[in-house]
């Protein structure tokens, strides 16, 4: 053997294997095919996603997001998701290819039964990109496909969340509309809104958050078939109705078995339970801005436009019934101290103790408030009156405390003439009852012990207060609505008294249907 042949003998297996080692070195620095190459392969037979990588889908991604955040309403809730996701594609792959997401732009297209404008869930551009996914050569580069996967995704959730939003919890956050607002209202939160990255059936998921209020149901026919109000307009009744079927969007309904609820348009107080109302009675209301019906959903300046409550209004609150004051002394406030009760004793010296009414001075009882100059008095005086127990207190026989912000509670009145009216926004804010010893009976028990003091008190003239605790407190809601559906399935209309539904559309309009405007 020469030494060349040996030479050739050790050389030629060494280039072999550092050829295969170099070939290997090469085919592993290319980047791996995403598993979704195949898939999107497959259902589109378009050759150009045999090239598709996750890595390069992801960069895009990103970039596409960024420049579409000013246009998305929850961009946090989309980010996060996808962050946490690796990018995956979830509606392109899940719902594009079985035609879900066309379900879902057919929903959105029909978003004018519920007064809403389907522009803003953008079915015509989501029906466009997937229509190109569909399209035989509907895509024709790799960054194409990148681009509008992208696009599709952002635009497909940020819709969904939009939509699901609009029909759950309304697209008015009413809180943030009106100054006298007090009600437990929720909002949708990051949970709800993250559930539609885990719709398996769209058109299940999307049947599931259509408003099943019959309420709702009701005033959606009626805005369908055109229903018409009494003395109303074709479009002021529609008004009426996307205002309040925006207010039954809100989460800020009963929810227990039992409560009392008062609605300020309709002058009107019920006991519910367990679905029907077991107690009716009619209330007066705080006095309102809109009191002859000046502004109509139909015509309204400027000044209406916002909630600029008039300081007699009744807020709209939920609390819940703790205990009641059974003939009680009234700790009369400093606005009707000093817009009235000192008014009418500048004229009538004895008005005060007509009315049963003492005057402190720093705490300490006045002994002869008549002899007070009290047309010298100003508004800012030091004094301060409370109406002692008896017929002729402001309170009556009995008043019913809940907490709440605004010192409002529900009670007796010697005032019973204002029942007769129709329209009873008389008070000062709180709610004066028809019928409160029905409440107390209703609420304690007729057997209830706690009930038989306050019939025997309030049948007695001029005795000590007292005060009676609920062994089970009841919720109590106060609201305002001005259109519904009674027991016959006859819709009823009442005056906007506050004005509150002229507040309400004026903030609906960006969300609402073209052709109601």
């Amino acid at each position: 053997m020469t030494k060349f042949t040996s030479v050739k003998k050790i050389i030629l297996p060494f280039l072999i294997f550092t050829l295969s080692v170099s070939v290997f070195t090469f085919q592993s620095c290319k980047k791996k095919r995403s598993p979704m190459a195949n898939v999107l392969f497959k259902k589109t037979h378009n050759k150009i996603f045999k090239d598709f990588t996750s890595e390069d889908f992801s960069e895009v991604f990103k970039s596409v997001l960024d420049s579409e955040k000013a246009k998305v309403t929850h961009p946090d809730i989309i980010s996060n998701y996808y962050e946490h996701n690796e990018y995956k594609p979830e509606f392109v792959i899940e719902h594009v290819f079985n035609n879900e997401l066309l379900t879902a732009v057919n929903y959105f297209q029909k978003a004018d039964e519920h007064g809403l404008d389907s522009a803003m869930f953008q079915p015509a551009k989501i029906r466009a990109l997937v229509n190109k996914f569909h399209a035989k050569n509907g895509i024709k580069t790799l960054n194409e496909a990148y681009h509008d996967m992208a696009e599709l995704e952002i635009i497909s959730a940020n819709s969904l969340i939009n939509y699901s939003n609009a029909l759950q919890y309304g697209v008015i956050n009413p809180k943030k509309i009106f100054k006298r607002y007090f009600m437990a209202t929720k909002q949708p939160d990051s949970l709800f809104m993250t559930r539609v990255f885990n719709i398996r059936n769209m058109q299940a998921y999307l049947d599931s958050v259509q408003p099943k209020n019959p309420q709702y149901i009701a005033l959606q026919k009626a805005l369908i078939s055109g229903t018409l109000a009494p003395g109303k307009t074709q479009e002021e009744t529609k008004r009426i109705l996307l205002v309040n079927m925006e207010r039954l969007r809100w989460r800020n309904k009963p929810y227990q078995n039992k409560y009392v609820i008062v609605n300020i348009p309709d002058y009107i107080l019920n006991v519910m339970d367990s679905g029907r109302s077991v107690l009716k009675m009619k209330v007066c209301v705080g006095e309102g801005r809109n009191k002859n019906n000046e502004n109509t959903l139909l015509n309204y300046n400027d000044t209406a436009k916002e909630d600029k409550p008039f300081r007699k209004e009744t807020p709209q609150l939920n609390s819940v019934i703790h205990s009641v004051d059974v003939n009680p002394v009234w700790n009369i406030p400093q606005s009707i101290a000093t817009k009235e009760i000192i008014v009418e004793e500048a004229k009538d010296k004895y008005y005060l103790s007509n009315k049963g009414i003492d005057v402190y001075n720093d705490g300490k009882l006045v002994d002869d408030p008549e002899d007070i100059d009290w047309s010298k008095v100003s508004k800012d005086s030091p004094y301060e009156f409370k109406q002692k127990p008896g017929a002729d207190n402001s309170l009556g026989k009995i008043k019913f405390l809940f907490d709440n912000e605004s010192s409002v509670y529900l009670h007796d009145t010697p005032a019973k003439s204002a029942f007769l009216k129709a329209a009873r926004d008389v008070s000062h804010g709180c709610v004066r009852l028809e019928q409160p010893q029905a409440l107390a009976l209703n609420l304690f028990g007729a057997e209830s012990e706690k009930y038989k003091t306050i019939a025997q008190d309030m049948s007695e003239d001029n005795p000590d207060p007292t005060t009676i605790y609920l062994s089970k407190k009841v919720p109590v809601y106060i609201t305002y609505v001005t259109c519904w559906a009674d027991e016959n399935d006859t819709l009823q209309f009442r005056q906007d008294v506050y004005g509150l539904d002229i507040v309400v559309y004026d903030h609906l309009q960006k969300f609402i249907h073209p052709q109601t405007n």
